[in-house]
């Protein structure tokens, strides 16, 4: 993962993580120490970030443009 890539993940699975709603698009902060235990970093609804199993997870890579309209989208969202 590139530190100056802004990263989107789907939910696929969450078993054992009931607070994930599968077929939800997240936000993924960078974590390299968590990357190397095969977990993944995620902001959830209320603005906190938390690690899950990488595999409850496929991460989508979205062209600038689209990643431009959806991040403030995101944060809209956490500051409401």
């Amino acid at each position: 993962m590139k530190d100056n890539i802004i990263q989107f993940a789907i939910c696929v699975q969450n078993q054992d993580c009931e607070d994930l709603e599968l077929l939800k698009l997240y936000q993924v902060l960078i974590d390299n120490s968590a990357a190397q235990d095969n977990y993944i970093r995620i902001i959830d609804e209320s603005g906190e970030d938390y690690i899950y199993p990488k595999n409850n997870f496929i991460v989508i890579n979205f062209s600038s443009q689209i990643e431009k309209t959806l991040l403030p989208l995101f944060k809209k969202k956490m500051s409401a």
